[in-house]
């Protein structure tokens, strides 16, 4: 191992660092020598004929029988006779010509009589030598064959071997034996379940083939994006200290037929030297898509073959071979039938985002390298978070750090987890964007709108905070929505109503409050009418088309998004239109109506909006409160049992924290007394510091 540097050091020459100037170089001297061997003709004949400091004026192709003619007048004054031309020199009006014919006769003795008469100095010229034919025929085979060498080598090493490179999976593959266990990976544990026989199976094999039993010889993890898929396989490497050969499904495809299929048997093959092993192919959707999706016309060839071979080699190991074969990906529903047929991926492992405990978990595991203030809620972030998948989460931890680091912050604090949400959420602050007081004016009865309909409308997500600095690509303001239930898996038709009604609150604020409209609820009215063009033709929940389902989405259901298909006529579209314009008209009205009568709230709202640019949710409560209890009014408040008991919850986990860290103080060698005395001192001074902030 220790001669490896040497050996790099000694690499590094003048044709190493430059293979195409080394190529050109080498080129040339094999020219030079074929012109040295085969001699230049033209050149001797210029030497051997012409007198010293004469010179050849021009030179002129004639006939055979006009080289003769001018010997016979007397106009010749040398002549060079080769087996395929003759060349004479002559003199024409005082100047020095030459006289070249080709296709001469094979032998003509009446020419070197001529010749002889006229005392015409005459030499000849033998044929070009067996050496220098073999030379002039092998010389061009030699070159070509000497570039392609060349390229094979250069692309061979960025393609992972082979001719040209194309078929060996090489450098392609990452293998290594992860470090990753399962204690470092979260947020999974129905899917850490599933894989973790595999891990014994590869600990101890022999346990199972002795009982006649068969591991699944392919395991195919399925979720959305981010939720730990790669992470995971490589838990199960790391649990059973096995190689890893790591590869992408695109890594298999090339221009070339074939190459891809080379690449899977070699890829297999290197398994199986190295089994026990595991193979993970990442987006196997890339070569695993279905043979039928070319239609009748047929797909990729190079796909097709590389998925053949695939299937192949699952097949070719058989249950005493331990290999695991670990794929993953984001659209299952597009992969081949015969890839997820018995005997090869017999499982499906779902990898999903997790819920509140899951989340909660990863924050914790990504939290452990960082520095996180004694106040800092983690149970509130997760609850903050619903929906966000484990990179997610990693970003949020990642991107709090960054914000605490940006601001000289010795500690990551609970604003900074908060702001990090809200980047993910919204997008970034931009508070250099500079708008004009009627535009700032207009945000801010806009979002108080969003946020009065929000707290006053049974089944809508309460609000956790009203902003009109302007955020992400062209948000000029927002109301943030935090879901106050985490397991949410169905909406009932009040709660989407109560959506619908929460998104037209900023419009209607406008007309009421302003006297004009604008375009800042273009968004708003596009999410309103697809929530009810939904309830209408995918969800059942209008007399327009009853229980028929006339829509469906052609994508994926884990990546969104995709096409949309309609199955009905003209005269149902018709009626679709008019239930969503009737629908849309009767909520409006009813936002307009409850607008109208909370309108003090609305002014009080905007006023502090217009001071303070932000405010929290419980500041729009209190507002409405406030607004109610003036007028003696019935409180519409729909979220205030709710905030209560997370006001109990997050006051409980305080200080649960807070016997934590005196329980962690109490802990302290009793022989360093005097020391323990004045750290625990100063634990009291910082554990003060940031109660005395939170009262500020």
């Amino acid at each position: 191992m220790a001669k490896k540097p040497n050996d790099n050091k000694n690499n590094k020459n003048f044709f190493n660092d430059n293979p195409l100037l080394a190529f050109a170089l080498f080129s040339i001297v094999i020219i030079l020598v074929f012109k040295l061997l085969i001699g230049d003709q033209a050149g001797g004949l210029n030497q051997m004929m012409m007198p010293q400091g004469q010179g050849i004026v021009a030179t002129k192709k004639v006939t055979y029988s006009a080289v003769k003619n001018l010997a016979k007048e007397g106009k010749i004054q040398k002549v060079k006779i080769t087996p395929t031309t003759i060349e004479a020199i002559g003199e024409e009006d005082g100047r020095t010509l030459r006289y070249i014919a080709e296709k001469i006769p094979a032998n003509d003795p009446d020419f070197i009589k001529i010749l002889d008469e006229k005392h015409i100095e005459y030499s000849g010229v033998m044929g070009n030598g067996f050496v220098s034919e073999m030379i002039s025929m092998l010389l061009p085979i030699f070159i070509f064959f000497a570039i392609w060498i060349f390229l094979a080598k250069r692309m061979s090493k960025g393609m992972g071997g082979g001719i040209l490179g194309v078929g060996k999976a090489g450098k392609l593959i990452n293998s290594e034996k992860p470090n990753v266990k399962f204690d470092d990976v979260a947020g999974v544990d129905e899917a850490k379940e599933e894989v973790k026989e595999i891990v014994d199976f590869l600990k101890y094999p022999e346990r199972y083939i002795a009982l006649g039993a068969k591991i699944p010889k392919g395991v195919l993890l399925v979720g959305p994006p981010g939720t730990g898929k790669t992470l995971l396989a490589k838990a199960v490497a790391g649990e059973a200290s096995v190689p890893f050969f790591s590869v992408s499904g695109s890594s298999f495809i090339e221009m070339f037929v074939g190459v891809g299929a080379s690449r899977v048997r070699d890829l297999f093959e290197q398994a199986k030297k190295e089994a026990p092993s595991i193979i993970f192919i990442d987006e196997i959707d890339a070569i695993g898509k279905s043979r039928t999706a070319g239609g009748p016309m047929g797909g990729n060839d190079e796909r097709e073959q590389t998925l053949n071979q695939l299937l192949a080699e699952m097949d070719g190991f058989g249950s005493d071979t331990p290999v695991i074969v670990l794929a993953a990906t984001n659209r299952p529903e597009v992969l081949d039938p015969a890839l997820l047929r018995a005997g090869r991926f017999d499982r499906q492992v779902l990898v999903d985002k997790p819920d509140f405990e899951g989340r909660l978990a990863i924050l914790k595991i990504h939290s452990r390298d960082v520095k996180l203030a004694p106040d800092v809620d983690l149970e509130e972030v997760a609850k903050a978070t619903a929906g966000l998948a484990g990179a997610d989460l990693a970003n949020i931890i990642n991107e709090a750090a960054l914000l605490a680091g940006r601001q000289n912050k010795k500690q990551i604090e609970q604003s900074d987890l908060m702001e990090a949400i809200e980047r993910a959420f919204v997008g970034l602050e931009k508070k250099n964007r500079k708008i004009n007081d009627l535009e700032k004016r207009i945000v801010s009865y806009h979002e108080s709108g969003h946020a009065l309909m929000a707290e006053l409308t049974e089944g809508a997500t309460r609000v956790t905070k009203v902003s009109i600095i302007p955020r992400g690509l062209g948000a000029l303001g927002y109301t943030l929505h935090l879901p106050d239930e985490e397991n949410r898996f169905l909406k009932q038709k009040h709660e989407l109503l109560a959506e619908i009604d929460v998104l037209l609150g900023g419009r209607a604020s406008e007309e009421i409050f302003i006297g004009d409209i604008s375009t800042g609820a273009g968004n708003d009215l596009q999410r309103a009418t697809d929530i009810i063009k939904d309830m209408i033709t995918k969800y059942g929940m209008s007399d327009v088309a009853g229980l028929m389902v006339l829509e469906k989405n052609a994508g994926g259901a884990f990546l969104n998004g995709g096409q949309v298909i309609k199955d009905y006529s003209e005269k149902t579209a018709e009626a679709i239109d008019e239930a969503v314009k009737k629908l849309l008209d009767e909520r409006y009205k009813h936002v307009k109506s409850t607008l109208k009568d909370y309108a003090e709230a609305i002014h009080e709202m905007a006023k502090v909006l217009l001071d303070v640019e932000v405010i929290e949710g419980c500041k729009v409560r209190e507002i409405i409160e406030e607004f109610e209890k003036r007028h003696n009014l019935p409180s519409r408040l729909a979220h205030k049992d709710k905030v209560e008991e997370e006001r109990c919850a997050r006051e409980e986990r305080a200080e649960k924290r807070a016997e934590e860290r005196k329980g962690n103080t109490a802990e302290k060698p009793s022989d360093e007394s005097s020391s323990e005395s004045e750290s625990s001192g100063e634990n009291d001074e910082k554990q003060q510091d940031p109660s005395g902030q939170n009262e500020g």
